[in-house]
């Protein structure tokens, strides 16, 4: 079983994100997103400055199995990206909700959040997959 972590919020689309003490938000891949990928061997984040749109792609990961788009849970300005994950994208299978994190927000509207799922939400979501 995948671990879902309670204090986060979800996507169907199997983002989390995780609000931060400073207001801004911080958002990944799923435990059960990692695994359905497999093996994580690239990661294409948005850019520092740039803007993001609450539902709409904002990446991409890479896998031996596939592609897959990764959209952002909130409308913001992108200010810090995982560096790391460039050299070791494997990161995200080992550590996807602490290390493997993808990009930081500084959201418009926090309250864009409320409609994405809590932790019984998602875990509902995947067992219906």
């Amino acid at each position: 079983m995948s671990e879902i972590r309670k204090e986060l919020k979800y996507l169907s689309s199997h983002e989390w994100a995780r609000i931060e003490e400073d207001g801004t938000v911080t958002i990944g891949i799923s435990d059960h997103a990692q695994e359905a990928l497999g093996d994580v061997v690239y990661v294409e984040t948005p850019e520092v400055g740039s803007t993001v749109n609450a539902g709409e792609e904002a990446g991409v990961v890479e896998s031996v199995k596939a592609a897959s788009d990764i959209y952002s849970p909130i409308s913001g300005e992108v200010i810090a990206v995982n560096e790391a994950l460039e050299d070791a994208p494997e990161t995200v299978n080992s550590s996807p909700y602490d290390d493997g994190w993808f990009f930081k927000v500084k959201p418009n509207d926090l309250s864009e959040l409320d409609d994405a799922l809590d932790a019984a939400g998602y875990q509902a979501a995947c067992e219906d997959e």
